[in-house]
């Protein structure tokens, strides 16, 4: 359970109809299955002691009570077992039938969760055996020395981390529009066990695979979901077993349909409830459902470092599948030009200026402004694309450069810094040769002052350039290329600017348009405020502030996710296993929690620009964060690790 990963599991036994000795037995058999493999939550299907499909059967004193010896037996035999076990029975209470779900933990029966909503249409005929259980609250005695609550309003709270909490419902709670689970999540619930018995019809699986996702992600949770499958009747339908496990709107395992396997992930409890402590909507008074009072049954786990199964994308801006990729892309694309379009068409512009270095950055935000333009009917020859030579260009870049804007027929401009710095410097009294920050950001600034002049003269904004990932890192000049008009890149993260340029070239078709800029990819990226090695860039950004892909993961996993840096590392040994090393991973982390807050005051007052994902840094909207924040406490927690 360390950092807040719970291993968790679903299971469809085979059953035989109404043979509930068969069918303990091969529950138990899962059970000490998965507790040795340190699975902590087990799921199993609805009524899965009898089989779902005894109909009338259910009526028989004999299968009655036979099912409650077996609960005994299943509860007896979790006694030595390390692990949470959700069983379903047909369970007889006050002249009435329920059909409920078990909880087991450690030789205890916990508690029974009634199912609320009964189906009787179609193929179902629930209610013609069972009553609903919906105002049951009460407690039952299973044992001679053993009493446990029968209702539904009751949440499964784990000792060892409280965070773990879980609430129970019973396959068509889940189907109808108002499900229990809603008021389990509301009041506490961070995960929920779905005990069901899904036939299985043409496109049911999918429907059903949208409706178990789709409630994570409403409820902010993670969703285990198993259901009735092989040796239930097929005298009218068939099971197929479709076990699904989902997480916030991801769904993280799913069963084969017709097999009988157990499928197991780990759900990240903690960063659920870090999710949640952020919605402010997420609160049970602004729900007239959640006004049930639920009790809180404890259950005990033994505590250990869980290991993951899960996959830990190394890239979490970019998707992995290329169809979805590109489609992220196109809509990325079409943000940003919205949202320049908008810009434009507000303040009456006649003109864009834009610093074109021959980087990845300036060629992402001029390819935006095309765009734009392109929806506001204006003619390329207004966007004013400026290349701006200075010590350390070399001819790679400026040729990519000058091939970028002929090829977009946008107004060419090339203005020589040089002179100007030169200048500068004697007024300033700097030794040229001192290669020093000032010698850097001098150049920096001399530019943003030309693109400025250029929208004055031309009636026009200058667009920036700069990206999420040099924002999170404080790479920027301060009033340099930190500040423009309207800043089309401020939430683009470095990884993803690449797959948006690699985008636009393949789906151009312009060969010269695209040759170049596979050439900028091809480019590493720089200032280019040094000068040249024989004609080569001799200053590269990464080998001094370190990969961006380990910065673009270290950003979300700590905005996005909320994790811990040492959570954060343990991930990243997962995520880039084969590419770096621990103790390459662990500099580059501290490096970025330096930075990020030591460097927060040029964010503080960043140009407008538009969001396009779920991390941004704009002090207007998702970091609100002060500028001399100490990062002590997140360095402290690093320094603490051993690789």
């Amino acid at each position: 359970m360390k950092d807040g990963f719970i291993k968790v599991a679903a299971v469809t036994p085979k059953v035989k109809v109404a043979d509930t000795a068969y069918n303990g037995e091969r529950i138990r058999e899962y059970m000490k299955k998965a507790s040795e493999q340190g699975i902590k939550i087990l799921v199993f299907p609805e009524l899965c002691i009898t089989g779902y499909t005894c109909q009338d059967l259910f009526f028989q004193d004999t299968l009655i009570a036979e099912a409650k010896t077996e609960l005994v037996k299943i509860a007896e035999f979790s006694r030595d077992l390390d692990g949470l076990f959700f069983v379903g029975l047909p369970y007889q209470y006050n002249g009435k039938l329920y059909n409920v779900a078990a909880a087991v933990n450690k030789g205890r029966i916990l508690g029974m969760v009634p199912k609320t909503f009964l189906p009787n249409y179609n193929e179902f005929y629930e209610a013609r055996h069972f009553r609903s259980g919906a105002d049951l609250d009460d407690s039952v005695q299973v044992r001679s020395d053993d009493w446990c609550p029968i209702r539904t309003d009751i949440l499964f709270v784990c000792e060892e981390m409280p965070e773990l909490s879980i609430g129970v419902e019973l396959c068509e709670d889940l189907w109808v529009p108002n499900p229990p689970s809603i008021r389990h999540a509301i009041a506490g619930a961070t995960v929920i066990a779905n005990l069901s018995a899904s036939d299985e019809i043409i496109g049911k699986n999918s429907y059903r695979r949208d409706l178990v996702n789709g409630q994570s992600a409403r409820l902010v949770c993670g969703y285990i979901y198993a259901s009735a499958g092989d040796g239930e009747s097929t005298q009218d339908v068939v099971y197929s077993g479709h076990n699904i496990i989902a997480e916030n709107g991801r769904i993280l395992s799913e069963s084969k349909e017709f097999s009988e396997e157990m499928i197991v992930t780990e759900l990240d409890v903690k960063r659920l409830t870090a999710d949640r402590r952020r919605m402010t909507t997420f609160e049970a008074d602004n729900y007239s459902n959640s006004k049930k009072i639920y009790i809180s049954v404890d259950f005990n786990i033994d505590f250990a470092k869980t290991e993951l199964t899960r996959g830990v994308a190394p890239m979490p801006f970019v998707p992995s599948s290329k169809t979805d990729r590109d489609k992220r892309c196109e809509e990325i694309l079409t943000i940003q030009a919205r949202g320049l379009k908008k810009r434009l068409e507000h303040i009456g512009c006649q003109s864009a200026v834009i610093g074109i270095s021959g980087g990845l950055d300036s060629t992402l935000a001029l390819l935006v402004t095309v765009k734009a333009f392109d929806m506001l009917g204006m003619d390329h020859s207004k966007i004013c694309a400026v290349t701006m030579p200075g010590f350390g260009t070399t001819d790679r870049t400026y040729d990519n450069a000058v091939r970028l804007i002929k090829c977009l027929k946008a107004d060419f401009r090339e203005i020589s810094i040089v002179p100007s710095v030169k200048q500068h410097f004697t007024d300033i009294n700097h030794d040229i040769d001192n290669h020093d920050v000032t010698y850097e950001n001098g150049q920096a600034r001399e530019r943003t002052q030309i693109l400025m002049d250029l929208a004055n003269q031309t009636n026009g904004i200058v667009i920036g350039t700069g990206d999420l990932s040099e924002l999170a890192l404080g790479w920027a000049t301060y009033n340099g290329d930190h500040m423009s008009m309207y800043a089309v890149n401020a939430s683009i993260p470095k990884t993803l600017v690449r797959h948006l340029v690699n985008y636009y070239a393949e789906t151009c078709g312009d060969e010269v348009l695209e040759a170049t800029l596979k050439d900028v990819l091809d480019t590493p990226v720089s200032p280019e405020l040094l000068p040249p090695k024989d004609g080569v860039i001799s200053q590269k950004t990464e080998d001094l502030v370190g990969p961006y892909e380990l910065h673009d993961f270290f950003l979300y996993n700590m905005l996005r996710c909320c994790f811990s840096p040492s959570k954060i590392f343990r991930l990243a040994l997962i995520a880039f296993e084969g590419s770096y090393d621990a103790e390459f991973i662990l500099k580059w982390e501290k490096v970025f929690y330096r930075r990020f807050f030591a460097q927060h005051f040029k964010r503080s007052c960043l140009p407008d620009g538009p969001k396009v994902g779920t991390v941004a840094v704009s002090p207007r909207g998702d970091l609100r964060m002060p500028s001399d924040a100490c990062a002590r406490i997140w360095l402290d927690e690093l320094d603490k690790l051993t690789v």
